[in-house]
């Protein structure tokens, strides 16, 4: 699923979309809209991806700005493997038992710099700054000179 995703967004910004339709090209926007369609159209299958997540021992909380994320690690794996590796949309974690690697979608966008993670008792705690919604505006200073 994954994959296609990566697929939907690389079609999406190679696209000339009409006046008005660019923010079809924020995968922030794409993803909101199709979450609300299968929980309006299929509230138990929207229900089981979250309860999925749950099983794989994977948690979410937010506040205001902040994502926070849980992840349990295995007991086998080796401190000086493993790896963190954030995208403003998911999570890698690299360096887990038998080369094996995870990756978490996230349910905001990030920034990806803005990250602090630490391992307490085998559970990855990833801490990560929300993205600004897109659209919202900012005041800029407004220089003048003298003159006309």
């Amino acid at each position: 699923m994954e994959k296609k995703w990566d697929e939907l967004e690389r079609w999406l910004d190679g696209q000339r979309l009409p006046k008005g339709f660019d923010v079809m090209k924020e995968p922030d926007w794409v993803e909101q809209f199709v979450r609300k369609m299968m929980t309006k159209s299929l509230p138990a299958a929207a229900n089981s991806i979250l309860d999925q997540a749950e099983e794989e021992g994977i948690s979410f909380f937010e506040t205001h700005h902040f994502l926070l994320v849980k992840f349990h690690l295995p007991r086998e794996v080796n401190r000086e493997d493993l790896r963190l590796l954030v995208r403003d949309d998911r999570l890698r974690i690299e360096g887990l038992p038998n080369n094996q690697k995870e990756t978490i979608k996230l349910p905001k966008l990030v920034q990806p710099k803005i990250c602090r993670a630490l391992v307490k008792n085998f559970v990855l705690q990833v801490k990560l700054r929300k993205r600004p919604r897109a659209g919202a505006y900012y005041e800029a200073d407004i220089r003048w000179l003298k003159g006309r």
